[in-house]
């Protein structure tokens, strides 16, 4: 039962993430994309602290959106 609800709870936000962007400009889609890969990465090189999650999906927003011009 758990593990039904987890992956119907996971099926569902793909489902979100995915129509969400349906909008967005091509600099707002590279910048969400920026910042996901960022936080992960972030995340992953600083062991889970919160800080370089943020710092990481901060770095990689201004990345994916094009750099500062």
């Amino acid at each position: 039962m758990q593990q039904t609800l987890t992956r119907s709870l996971i099926l569902l936000a793909a489902i979100a993430a995915l129509t969400g962007c349906a909008g967005m400009t091509q600099n707002q889609r590279n910048a969400a994309i920026g910042a996901a890969i960022g936080g992960v990465a972030g995340s992953v090189l600083t062991g889970g602290d919160t800080l370089g999650t943020l710092g990481g999906a901060a770095v990689g927003g201004v990345i994916g959106n094009g750099g500062i011009k």
